[in-house]
């Protein structure tokens, strides 16, 4: 039966669910006459969709509290074990890949890291898959009990009925990839486990906006510092976050050579890879055989040293431009989406941190224009290097909310029929 709005009693059922286990995963425990209220559901509604999710086995009794004058009420929440998540990082120094229960508690991790060669498409998705065999069987978790795996990797993600998630990672050499078909070829363990992949700037706003530094605010840009640059922008029409290419902003004209190719980028200027090369062009004396990461340590240790010691200049000063730079990116952000607030992440712009921050914030309000500058806030990320890869775990999770706690359908083994693909294509969503 289809109402006058187009929705069917499935659809609404569905969005019941869906704002009940929501509320409970992030508000919870919560009673049943607490959900009343929170979803804007009747008490006849919430019972229903409460007594459904506890035969599903997604919601379970958690204690009682006292109510005024009346029985003791009964506590719910969602029951952490009734579904598992994998979140993988594609970054520029390694692969992680991480094992999540449903409410997103760590059960086993592993780390591949990436050296000569290391974006060589093959080397990645063996260790993709490598790591994913790896976590669930240190855990004991099967792949059917999996809601999905979330992938963050480098560059633009296009989604493609024929191929799925395909990459465009100028910056890494990748020309359209076609990285979840590689994925499920040929993959032991999860071949029919759904994968949701996206920018890895994109999972960190998810995981910020979520859990972290984001919370409660309607528009938001939260950027990714690590060998390159990258930013996810949350507005009322992408809820959800949009990537953008806010490393590939030209900031000076005629400047220096981009790892995309261009001349001027910000990247060029504020990604990690770039600060140790202006390090050593114009003098400085980077630490020779070893990870990146170690190295921009050394190089914040050498601008100010923790002992007494005098600063080398010019780590001090390619330092103290990459901020100025930093904060005149920033302000175009400010200036185009006029954001509630902008957070800084990734493992580059934690290590920057809270020597890096005070400037930057001096450079966006300078060039920035001033009513937007004055409603901004420009602040760290809350949830420190592992980001990426808790935001790639949300997004088989908020898919499963999304259908109301229903598990997604096995993958068919071969394509999908092209009666069903035109059907998807014209289902309403």
């Amino acid at each position: 039966m289809t109402g006058r709005n187009g929705r069917t009693v499935r659809d609404l059922r569905r969005a019941n669910r869906t704002a009940v286990l929501q509320r409970l995963y992030f508000d919870g425990p919560l009673s049943r006459f607490e959900l009343g209220p929170a979803t804007g559901l009747s008490s006849g509604s919430v019972s229903n969709v409460v007594a459904d999710l506890v035969a599903d086995g997604l919601v379970e009794e958690a204690g009682s509290v006292d109510s005024d004058g009346g029985r003791p009420r009964t506590l719910l929440r969602v029951v952490p074990g009734s579904g598992h998540m994998i979140g993988v990082d594609v970054g520029e120094t390694r692969v992680r890949v991480e094992l999540f229960d449903l409410t997103l508690t760590e059960l086993a991790r592993a780390e591949r890291p990436l050296t000569h060669h290391r974006y060589e498409v093959g080397g990645i998705v063996g260790h993709v898959r490598d790591g994913v065999d790896e976590v669930l069987a240190t855990a004991g978790v099967a792949p059917a009990q999996l809601l999905g795996i979330g992938v963050g990797v480098p560059g633009i993600v296009e989604h493609t009925p024929e191929r799925g998630a395909v990459v465009h990672g100028q910056t890494i050499g990748w020309d359209a990839v076609p990285l979840e078909q590689l994925l499920r070829e040929g993959s032991r363990s999860s071949g029919a486990v759904p994968y949701f992949i996206d920018n890895g700037a994109k999972t960190l706003g998810q995981a910020e906006m979520w859990f972290g530094g984001g919370r409660g605010a309607r528009t938001a840009a939260v950027v990714l510092f690590g060998s390159g640059v990258g930013a996810c922008l949350v507005t009322p029409e992408a809820e959800h976050g949009r990537a953008v290419e806010w490393g590939h902003l030209t900031v000076r004209v005629g400047g220096r050579r981009c790892r995309c190719g261009a001349l001027g980028c910000l990247e060029a200027y504020a990604g990690a890879e770039a600060l140790l090369e202006r390090w050593r062009e114009e003098g400085g004396r980077p630490p020779e055989d070893i990870d990146e990461e170690s190295a921009l340590t050394a190089m914040l240790a050498a601008a100010h040293p923790p002992d007494g010691r005098a600063a080398d200049p010019v780590a001090l000063s390619v330092l103290e431009e990459t901020a100025e730079y930093v904060g005149a990116g920033l302000s175009d952000l400010v200036n185009l989406f006029q954001p509630e607030r902008i957070l800084i992440g990734g493992w580059a712009g934690l290590q920057l941190g809270a020597r890096f921050l005070p400037a930057v914030r001096r450079h966006t309000t300078a060039y920035a224009l001033r009513h937007p500058a004055g409603k901004v806030t420009v602040e760290l990320g809350r949830l420190g290097p592992d980001a990426v890869t808790v935001g790639a775990a949300i997004l088989p999770l908020a898919d499963f909310f999304a259908r109301g706690g229903r598990r997604p359908e096995p993958l068919p083994a071969g394509p999908t029929p092209a009666w069903r693909t035109a059907l998807e294509e014209r289902a309403p969503h």
